[in-house]
């Protein structure tokens, strides 16, 4: 099947897609701090993932959970449950990265703090300092944040499935396999988080305004966030000693060589999404997430270990 019949397929909802977690595990020793060799700038923008994925995919899951009453559609419970599996798994390997940055002595315990408070306590499942906001609406807010930050999440998956650049940069091996892991993950579920949105976040024009809410309020908060990310790890990379600070200049640089996406490719998610018509199973190639989960040194160690287990039964 080709990529552009998988895709049709995909967005005319005549292909379903089964989503399920993959058991993986990886192995730091041998991960220098900076992983893309002589690109500090280029390592710490996205070793932000790191320091936001671990609360913010448990708070995913959480949130999920609360809401999984109200799925009425079995084909959407199945994705729902296969998400909240994928999540899980996400934020378990990339918090076991923030241990290997501590190892490396390299604390982000200041900064991971504040993502705690944000996702553990602003975003918990009662409104924050009393607001006397109706317990429906409030999930319906934060599903709405959900839908909107898998869109930029479907976003970077495609694109560090297609970063020729990081592969000329020469990185660790054991990373470069965490992100494509990851990224490939999330363009296989890339519609789960906006279907569920969609089926539990009421009708007509209210539900779609919530929709556009949540991005205006997501893609500000996650550009600030990943900027003062970048800086703090910047700031205390113990090899750098405060010889080097975030700039845009060397942010430009990198996306220049392809080590990073380009702020086109990240700022046109937000008109696509607020299209009425929009669909994130427009977003990325099905295709091309699937055939990197068939040779990630990683997958295939966790689908062996699946079928040992299986045959050990």
């Amino acid at each position: 099947m080709s990529d552009e019949k998988a895709e049709t397929l995909q967005r005319d909802h005549d292909f379903h897609y089964d989503i399920v977690p993959r058991r993986v595990s990886f192995d730091w020793e041998r991960t220098p701090l900076h992983w893309i060799p002589d690109e500090p700038t280029a390592t710490h923008v996205i070793n932000v993932l790191h320091l936001l994925l671990p609360a913010g995919e448990r708070w995913f899951v959480k949130v999920f959970k609360e809401a999984l009453p109200l799925v009425r559609d079995e084909t959407l419970l199945r994705d729902v449950k296969g998400f909240m599996g994928q999540e899980g798994t996400h934020s378990v390997q990339h918090g076991q990265v923030l241990d290997h940055l501590a190892a490396q002595r390299l604390d982000t315990g200041p900064y991971t703090r504040h993502v705690d408070y944000l996702f553990e306590q602003l975003l918990g499942a009662e409104p924050p300092f009393g607001a006397p906001i109706p317990p429906r609406e409030w999930l319906r807010f934060r599903l709405s944040l959900i839908a909107a930050i898998e869109q930029f999440t479907a976003v970077l998956g495609d694109w560090v499935l297609r970063a020729d650049g990081l592969d000329r940069a020469d990185p660790d091996a054991v990373m470069l396999d965490l992100l494509r892991w990851h990224g490939a993950e999330e363009v296989e579920h890339r519609a789960v988080a906006f279907d569920m949105y969609q089926h539990c976040g009421g009708d007509g024009l209210p539900r779609y305004a919530r929709r556009v809410g949540g991005m205006v309020v997501t893609a500000p908060v996650l550009l600030w966030l990943w900027a003062w990310g970048t800086s703090y790890l910047l700031r205390h990379d113990p090899q750098l000693a405060g010889s080097l600070r975030y700039s845009l200049r060397e942010h430009n640089r990198a996306v220049a060589k392809g080590l990073l996406p380009t702020w086109r490719e990240l700022g046109a998610a937000i008109p696509r999404y607020f299209r009425r018509s929009y669909h994130p199973s427009q977003e990325g190639s099905l295709r091309r997430a699937v055939d990197y989960l068939a040779s990630s040194p990683a997958a295939r160690a966790a689908a062996g270990a699946v079928a040992r287990r299986a045959a050990q039964q």
